[in-house]
């Protein structure tokens, strides 16, 4: 099974891949980083959830698009 995670990660880090999708990238320490730039939190461990969960999707989002690259040649 996979991880569990609390809707307002899931929304926070939805939004901020929106707004700016050329600033998060697959590497967790920089997400870190760039998540102290682009949003004001005040938890650490809330900080790394969401920038866990924005590698996650950035890595999805990835895979899809080399996937749909893949089935149109």
């Amino acid at each position: 099974m996979g991880k569990v995670r609390p809707v307002f990660i899931k929304k926070v880090s939805k939004e901020l891949v929106e707004m700016y999708p050329t600033v998060f990238t697959t590497v967790f320490e920089e997400n870190k980083m760039q998540l102290e730039k682009y949003a004001i939190i005040q938890s650490k461990p809330v900080r790394n959830r969401i920038a866990g969960y924005i590698t996650h999707l950035v890595k999805n989002q990835k895979t899809n698009e080399e996937n749909l690259q893949t089935k149109n040649v």
